[in-house]
């Protein structure tokens, strides 16, 4: 395995959040989650992120969902806390600063949606982030919902200008973007694939890891493929990669995490429940993801 990995390293799952007919939180399909997901070798849960329908969540849910969460994990696995991502800098960093995360390891923050910012706006809206953060923070790149890229330059300014950056996410897609992070990035910032089907080729250009949609189905697979791709054995990796590969079109088709709700409820950990603007996959594509998922061996739901 690569020698002295940085924090967030492997697997991380961006945890759904499953909800009942009635459109309350499961907890105990919750549960079963996350039990799940740690007997299939996830080294972190990321709570609440984009997968977990945070913004459909109040914050007093927010904060019954991350309590549950760690109570129920209990230390078995670090937790990340997903949802302190926002366009108005100066409210989130007041959230942040009053929040309690005592129990939590990381700090996940998506950059400033729909308004556009610039890269110096970008640049000083982590910093302030930063400022008040009391756990380490993952930068989360993910253009493809907040229409705004964080460039190589200013991930890496971000990360030499303070160690309270300890990774980013990066979901561009751009695999150039995230070597570029890679080849100049100091030695304690960890690069995490953010796009689960290119997480192995991130990986051979240097990566750590990712924090993954499909491993809330897919658990041992996707941590034994990254695990795989660390340890250089891409061969094995490359295998487990190709098993994987005809479910992630259909997790995405109609949304995240529309697909990778159908996915779990199949596998019957949970019922396939979101809240509007959400709704469930369509009938054709459920069947088309059930059709895929018989076909990934070894699967032990």
């Amino acid at each position: 395995m690569q020698q002295s990995l940085p924090p967030f390293s492997g697997t991380g799952v961006a945890l759904i959040t499953p909800f009942r007919a009635d459109k309350s939180i499961d907890y105990p399909a919750l549960g079963r989650i996350i039990d799940y997901v740690i007997d299939g070798g996830v080294d972190y849960l990321v709570c609440l992120g984009t997968t977990g329908e945070a913004i459909t969540l109040s914050t007093q849910e927010c904060r019954e969902v991350l309590d549950f969460t760690l109570r129920h994990v209990d230390e078995r696995v670090p937790v990340v806390a997903g949802f302190f991502g926002g366009n108005y800098t100066e409210r989130l960093a007041t959230f942040i600063r009053e929040y309690n995360f005592d129990g939590v390891a990381g700090i996940m923050s998506s950059s400033p949606a729909y308004s556009k910012p610039p890269q110096e706006g970008i640049y000083q809206h982590y910093m302030r982030i930063a400022e008040v953060a009391p756990r380490p923070l993952i930068i989360y790149n993910v253009p493809g919902r907040t229409s705004s890229n964080v460039l190589p330059e200013t991930v890496l300014r971000l990360a030499e200008e303070s160690d309270r950056f300890a990774a980013v996410k990066e979901a561009s897609g751009i695999l150039s973007q995230a070597t570029e992070i890679l080849r100049h990035r100091p030695e304690r910032f960890g690069v995490l694939c953010g796009e689960d089907p290119l997480a192995t080729a991130m990986i051979a250009v240097g990566g750590h890891g990712g924090i993954s949609v499909i491993a809330n189905a897919l658990p041992s697979h996707f941590s034994r493929m990254v695990t795989a791709a660390l340890n250089n054995n891409l061969t094995e990796a490359r295998r487990l990669n190709f098993d994987m590969l005809d479910v992630h079109p259909l997790l995405y088709c109609e949304g995240n995490p529309v697909g990778i709700k159908a996915a779990v409820s199949l596998l019957g950990l949970c019922d396939n429940h979101l809240r509007v603007p959400l709704v469930p996959l369509s009938g054709a594509m459920q069947e088309k993801l059930r059709l895929v998922l018989d076909q990934v061996p070894d699967l032990q739901p």
